[in-house]
């Protein structure tokens, strides 16, 4: 059943597009991850422009996380005045997102920086993924605890001037170090169109100390703010948010999460982790290949 997408420019079949909402939104479901970080390299595979698959991808983040961020709220699990932090940081970062996203569109270059930078986060993320599961796996079959984690501020959060006190999430650090995280993702939300959650999650932990049990709120909080902020400069810049795309693969989304959510209480979280980690380093090796590969056509024309 093919559907025309009009800001893509091209048809696509509506069940595949469907497909892959809901395969992302299975893998979201079962590992707890927003599952932006896959949505637009599966679109580049099926063909979709990386600037369209981008900026689309930001717009089913956002409606695939607001029934998320209700619910941590109504649950308590959200840390408001540092959520506002990490928005405000975010959506600065967006803006100079779409500075930089207009800069490489300006040189011909938007295609390949996108696949060079999935490239690097997935296939750097994906291995520390990897080597930490299996570390978990081989203490366990050893009959080992697991390694105690200790929660810490990052000295250079430290070394920052001017302190906050952060209630919820346990913290009296500077403002300015969840502001720059928060616009670190902001930018990786504007050119890649994720929502940032599986480095805003790790961040959050390992660099600032935050409690465990106010993390994931918090996160999908920014993470609401900052795609709706990406979405808007999108559309006011690149002019390259393709809702009927968008609609498809949050239809496929909503219904793939529910599947994974069953899934994920069945198996063991190492498991689990391993096996996305497996995942993210086979997508990070396809995109490393499609740069280097030779395409079919090497020149096309279009008709003006």
């Amino acid at each position: 059943m093919d559907l025309y997408l009009p800001i893509a420019n091209l048809p696509v079949n509506m069940l595949v597009i469907i497909g892959l909402g809901g395969v992302v939104g299975l893998l979201s479901g079962m590992f707890g991850v927003g599952g932006g970080f896959l949505t637009t390299p599966l679109l580049i595979f099926y063909g979709i422009p990386p600037t369209v698959a981008a900026a689309s991808a930001a717009t089913q983040v956002t409606g695939a996380s607001v029934s998320g961020v209700f619910t941590h709220i109504s649950r308590g699990t959200v840390d408001l005045r540092m959520g506002a932090v990490l928005v405000a940081g975010g959506v600065v970062g967006a803006v100079v997102g779409a500075g930089i996203f207009s800069a490489l569109e300006a040189i011909g270059q938007t295609d390949t920086v996108i696949a060079l930078l999935y490239v690097v986060l997935l296939g750097s993320i994906g291995g520390l993924m990897a080597w930490e599961s299996i570390q978990v796996l081989v203490r366990r079959r050893r009959g080992l605890p697991p390694p105690p984690v200790k929660r810490r501020h990052h000295p250079i959060v430290t070394a920052l001037p001017m302190r906050w006190r952060f209630y919820k999430s346990g913290l009296y650090i500077s403002p300015f170090a969840p502001l720059l995280l928060g616009m670190a993702t902001g930018i990786l939300t504007m050119l890649l169109g994720v929502g940032g959650g599986f480095v805003m999650v790790p961040a959050m932990i390992y660099l600032l100390g935050m409690q465990t049990q106010v993390v994931v709120g918090t996160s999908l909080f920014q993470i609401l703010f900052v795609t709706m902020a990406s979405t808007l400069v999108h559309s006011l810049t690149t002019k390259a948010v393709d809702l009927v795309l968008a609609i498809l693969l949050l239809v496929g989304s909503v219904t793939g999460a529910q599947l994974g959510t069953r899934i994920s209480r069945r198996v063991r979280p190492e498991y689990l982790r391993i096996a996305l980690a497996f995942i993210v380093l086979v997508v990070a090796i396809r995109m490393a290949l499609g740069l280097g590969w030779r395409p079919d056509e090497i020149y096309t024309i279009e008709a003006g």
